[in-house]
């Protein structure tokens, strides 16, 4: 007795969703993981990397079958035959990517909500630390922008729960390079240094055009736009040296704009931070 084609296709369609979802689970194909906004927008990459697999493979499967079994054989010279419409496969190809698209949008603003991205929406919503020193040194009556700092995990500096007040750095952005400016020693660096596990709160701003902040590790990017405050805050979570790129087509040196976030330990960073800011007194 034969098997029904109804039951061949589910049995089918079950396999190609359970493979997309091992797949996407599995199958990482972003770089390490180096804040706390990194496993939010990890797990929108593999929800769609699971649906994007579940697609590719079933579209490219169904069209190499149809070559195959549907191909001219040898020796037929008719047309073949005149099939109009079908309401049930319509009407599923219909629903199921409307679904899909549904199912993506409200998952895509879950994740763009957590991690700081209707923060304009709710100026109530802003750290008060990064809102205190955009606004110290942008002036009151700025428009500012925050992301990466809502629902992030909050790290503590004891077990009594203490919080970490962020670590303020001021990040100008000019064609074509990144100067990191530290408040709290007054000195300038090429390359930003910032503890790990302590928050730290980017107020940024761009002399010319506009670039992009942008570190892959860290899973954050931010547009600096001249003449608009922008607060970018993160939380570095595995020590190293993490690229700095520009992603916004600034001129033609924009390839050539890069820098260097260094994530240290808390001694090495102070150490740093120390020597930098000896230099600074000295030579004042």
């Amino acid at each position: 007795m034969p098997i029904p084609p109804s039951i061949i296709t589910l049995v089918l369609g079950m396999i190609l969703v359970l493979g997309g979802l091992w797949i996407g689970q599995n199958v990482n194909l972003l770089p390490v993981d180096a804040s706390a906004n990194a496993p939010i927008y990890d797990e929108l990459f593999r929800v769609l990397f699971s649906i994007g697999t579940i697609l590719f493979l079933g579209i490219v499967g169904l069209v190499v079958f149809s070559l195959i079994r549907f191909r001219r054989r040898s020796g037929e010279l008719s047309d073949g035959l005149a099939i109009e419409g079908n309401l049930p496969l319509e009407i599923f190809w219909t629903a199921v990517p409307a679904v899909v698209v549904l199912f993506i949008g409200l998952f895509s603003y879950d994740i763009y909500e957590r991690m700081g991205g209707m923060a304009p929406l709710d100026h109530a919503a802003m750290g008060h630390a990064a809102m205190d020193h955009a606004s110290s040194n942008q002036g009151s009556g700025a428009e500012q922008r925050v992301w990466g700092g809502i629902g992030t995990p909050v790290l503590t500096a004891s077990e009594q729960g203490t919080p970490v007040s962020p670590l303020p750095v001021e990040v100008t952005a000019m064609q074509f390079a990144f100067l990191f400016r530290y408040p709290k020693g007054d000195f300038i660096s090429g390359e930003l240094h910032v503890p790990v596990g302590q928050p730290v709160s980017l107020s940024m701003e761009a002399k010319d055009v506009i670039h992009a902040f942008w570190v892959p590790e860290f899973r954050l990017k931010q547009d600096v736009i001249p003449g608009q405050p922008t607060v970018l805050n993160f939380t570095p979570t595995r020590a190293g040296r993490y690229p700095i790129v520009c992603a916004e087509l600034c001129g033609p040196y924009h390839g050539g704009m890069r820098s260097t976030v260094v994530v240290e330990e808390q001694d090495a960073f102070d150490n740093w931070f120390a020597q930098n800011n000896k230099i600074t007194a000295t030579d004042t």
